[in-house]
Formats: C-alpha cells, structure tokens, sequence
C-alpha cells in the first residue's frame, strides 16, 4: 500500500496524435472520479448530527452537550487534517490517496452503526469521531491536487466550482440515503451503516477513474498542453517538492496565503453561523415550526449550487482568472442578504427565504474561490498543502467559533448582536481578499518561447 500511494512514474510519451483525444477523454474520467469521490465523502461526515436525536433516546445517560463534544472533535480534527494531510497528499498519488481517505472514514461510521460498544464510553464516542474527521480530511487535498494538475490556470474556475457542487450533492444525500435506510431496516444506526457501505462502494469507482498526474499517463503537463502559464513557471515546477521547501517556502513564506486564510476565516464563520442556527433563529425568535425551517435551511442550501458555478465562470471569464475580484462582489452581495435578514425582524417567513436563498447563492462562491485561489497561489506540487492551510483557518478559526460563539453572542448582545458580527465578517473577508489583488494566476507573457501546444 505504501508504493501504491508513492507518485505514479511518468509514462513513455503518447503519440503526438493521440494525445488531444487522450486528454479530453481523461479529463473527463477524472473530473467524475474526484466528483463522485468527493460527494461520498460527505455521505459519513456529519451522520453523528443527523442520529444525535436517536443517539439520546436510546442513551439517556449522555447529554447533548456532552455529545456535542463529538461534533466539536470531527471539525477540529477535520480543519488540522485537511492542513497536514494535505501535505502527505501532494507527495502521494491522488487516485490511491483518496480511496484510502474514503474506506477510513467509511469503516469508522460503520462501526457506529454495527458495534453496540462504541456508546457505552463518551471517551470513545468522541475519539472516533475526532478519527473520523481527520480520515474525511484526506478528500479535499488530493482532488485539489488532481485539477492543478489535469486543468490550466484559465479554465481552473469553472473547473473547481463545478467540482465544488459535490458537496452540495453529498450533503443533500446523507440525509435521503439515512431516512430510506432507517424506514426500511427500522434501525437508526442505518443512518451511519448504509451510507457507510455505499461510500465505501465509491472508492471503488475511485480507484477506477482517478488517475494522477497527465505526465503519468504519457501526455504532456497540463501549461504546454493548453499552453496556459503560471508566473515565474519553470520545469523545477513538474518536480516533487520536500517537506521542507513546500512549507517554509510556498507556505509559511506567501503574504497573499496568509490574507486569504485569514478571509476564510470570517467566511466560515458566516456560513456556519447562518446555516447552523437557521433553525434555532427562525423556530425560537420567530415563531416558525420545524417544518417552515426546514424549507428555509433547504433553499439556502440548494442556492449554493448555481451560486458557486457562476463565480467560477466570472473569475474566468470576466475577471480574467483574477480569483479576489469575484470574491470582494460575491461577499458585498452576501452582505447584502444578511442585512435584509437581520432587519426583517418579525416579518413574513418569505422574505427569510429570499434573504436566505440571497446568502447561499452568494456565501458558497468565496468559499470554494479562495480554495481556488491557494491552488493559484503555489506551484502545484504544493497545491494541497496550500489549500489544507486555507481550510484549517477556515474550519479551526472559522466554523468552530461560529458553533457556541453565535451562542454566547446571542445571549449577551441578542439575535441584532449576531448579524452585527457576521456582518463585520463579510468586510473583513473582502478587506483581506483586497490584499491579494495585486497577484495573478496566469503569466502576460503566455508560453512565449516554450514550445507548448496550443490548444
């Protein structure tokens, strides 16, 4: 298994004549691995959550502030795993990588669900989710390694948006996938053992896809391909980078990195404090039932989705690869949202709606640019480690907080006190997104002189 992970060899050279149908058709085989990968990742990510009721039913001695403990391990031990195995992953190959990721935290939520023993010990209970959440870091970093790799600088923001869809996709079906499961067994550790097994299916279908660098499969690296640049690019780019070099030189070493981890920071902890305290605000200040808050958390959800492809085609197309530009407009508008949120008060539950729709289709933007703009941001042998340092402000910093911080913001300072602080959120995203305008992606002087194909 440990040479399996090791980068796959460069393959003798394809035929010049083969080598566009080659692409297009492996670019195509990858992109719906790395999807269909990803979107399974969430399938056994948050089904601790969804079973919390059941859990507490069938275990009253826990309480839910004693299971909450379990959720806080899974996304802090998520944020430092997308961080540092984000660094294993861009010395590995994606395709082995990411199956091995995909089978841990399968065969974690599975134990959930068929070892009675997991909840007789709060210790444990908290100790596999923790595990569980480091094992479902493992999917970001080698699919963000994977379309450095196979999509050029110009058309990476269509690329990585629509990719990002996955998680919308995987989210929406942990919950269908559990409520089938748990009517048809009448078990609800179906919640945890169904999605298990089918996620578990998927990194077959991984393994079967995936494949790790083009230069592995005989073509040409990706810049000379589409003859599409970064700055500075050399051929000490297609090299395997140290521990060493990528951290102290592409990493800890890059201001604009730093002012993009610090901007996802403050977007996390606005979309985790919108969309986890959807149901409490709209329930317990405004009088709404379950079922009303449901819808709303739904819409807000779905609205990510067109929300999220479209900033990646403006950060492309109108912005000319420029990834900062589109998350300054998308994060003004979220604002936008938030502001007729908060005011709406006790007004009529469509207008919550709307504003939520509003903050969905906006928020889900930056959030998937600047993972974009870290891939931007390094040569792409340190395209994970780059994007696992991003995630890890953003999940550790950002989202944590947003969980009892938005709580303890209410009780001192009210509902009023909480928009008020997501909105100072919003502007010190675009304030440290600001910061990295002077960068781009691609290089004004093309591939002059490097013999690239140009497609």
């Amino acid at each position: 298994m440990i040479s399996l992970l090791k980068p796959a060899p460069a393959a003798p050279p394809l035929p010049p004549d083969r080598v566009d149908s080659v692409y297009r058709q492996l670019r195509w085989q990858v992109f719906t691995g790395i999807f269909l990968g990803y979107a399974a990742f969430y399938l056994v990510r948050n089904n601790f959550a969804l079973a919390m009721p059941a859990i507490l039913k069938a275990h009253p001695e826990y309480s839910k502030v004693q299971l909450g403990w379990a959720m806080t391990g899974l996304l802090t031990a998520y944020g430092f795993s997308k961080f540092f195995m984000g660094s294993v992953s861009d010395r590995s190959n994606p395709r082995w990588f990411m199956a091995l990721g995909l089978l841990l935290t399968s065969a974690v939520t599975f134990a959930f669900g068929t070892i009675p023993g997991v909840y007789s010990s709060l210790f444990v209970i908290v100790a596999l989710q923790t595990l569980n959440g480091w094992c479902n870091g493992m999917g970001w970093p080698p699919c963000g390694k994977t379309m450095v790799h196979w999509w050029s600088t110009k058309e990476r923001g269509r690329t990585v948006s629509s990719w990002n869809v996955a998680h919308n996709v995987g989210g929406a079906l942990i919950a269908v996938f559990a409520t089938w499961a748990v009517g048809y067994f009448g078990d609800w550790r179906a919640t945890f053992y169904f999605n298990a097994v089918i996620a578990a299916a998927v990194a077959g279908v991984v393994l079967l896809l995936v494949r790790d660098t083009p230069q592995s499969c005989g073509l040409p690296p990706i810049e000379r391909f589409k003859n599409d640049y970064p700055p500075n690019y050399s051929a000490e780019h297609e090299r395997t980078f140290t521990f060493k070099e990528i951290f102290l030189t592409y990493v800890l070493n890059n201001r604009y990195l730093w002012a993009i981890a610090i901007a996802n920071a403050f977007v996390y902890f606005v979309r985790y404090g919108v969309s986890n305290w959807i149901p409490t605000y709209l329930q317990t200040a405004k009088g709404f039932n379950f079922k009303e808050s449901g819808l709303a958390w739904t819409a807000f959800e779905l609205a990510g989705i067109p929300g999220t492809i479209l900033c990646g085609w403006l950060s492309d197309k109108v912005f000319k690869a420029r990834r900062a530009p589109a998350t300054i407009l998308f994060m003004g508008l979220t604002l936008g949202g938030l502001v007729v949120y908060g005011l709406n008060g006790k007004g009529p539950l469509w207008i919550d709606i709307a504003s939520l729709i509003a903050i969905g289709f906006f928020i889900y933007g930056p959030i998937m640019m600047i993972g974009l703009h870290a891939l931007d941001l390094v040569p792409k042998k340190a395209a994970g480690t780059a994007a696992g340092f991003t995630g890890l402000f953003g999940y550790f910093l950002g989202s944590a907080p947003s969980g009892a911080g938005v709580g303890w913001i209410e009780v001192h300072f009210g509902w009023t006190g909480v928009f008020s602080t997501m909105i100072v959120c919003c502007v010190l995203t675009m304030v440290f997104s600001a910061l990295t305008l002077g960068h781009r992606a691609t290089s004004s002087e093309g591939a002059k002189g490097a013999g690239g194909l140009n497609r």
